[in-house]
């Protein structure tokens, strides 16, 4: 799966997504962007998921718009001692993502 890490997600996530392609908004230099115009691109882009942990994004933004899935860690951080310890619910729910949709990950 192609990934999208938000600049608000730690790179140092990367190492515990190993099946996965995972790319950073600051690696595409997409940094800055607003949320519509980064999933605009991230679909362009062929992303399946944009992983984050702005919990904003659900209120913003109507998903179901874009071609994409979008992961929202429920994290108090962004620090990755924190953030990891999410990904092992992240991969128990990830088969039943489906694109246009939101999903929390608590």
């Amino acid at each position: 799966m192609n990934i999208l890490l938000d600049e608000c997600v730690t790179k140092r996530l990367k190492p515990y997504l190993p099946n996965h392609e995972v790319i950073t908004v600051t690696e595409k230099r997409w940094n800055g962007l607003k949320n519509s115009q980064l999933l605009e691109k991230a679909v362009e882009d062929n992303f399946d998921l944009l992983l984050t942990i702005d919990k904003n994004i659900m209120y913003q933004q109507k998903i179901d718009n874009y071609r994409i899935i979008v992961a929202v860690i429920d994290s108090p951080s962004s620090k990755i001692e924190v953030i990891k310890e999410f990904i092992p619910r992240f991969n128990e729910m990830l088969p039943s993502f489906e694109k246009g949709n939101i999903y929390i990950i608590s």
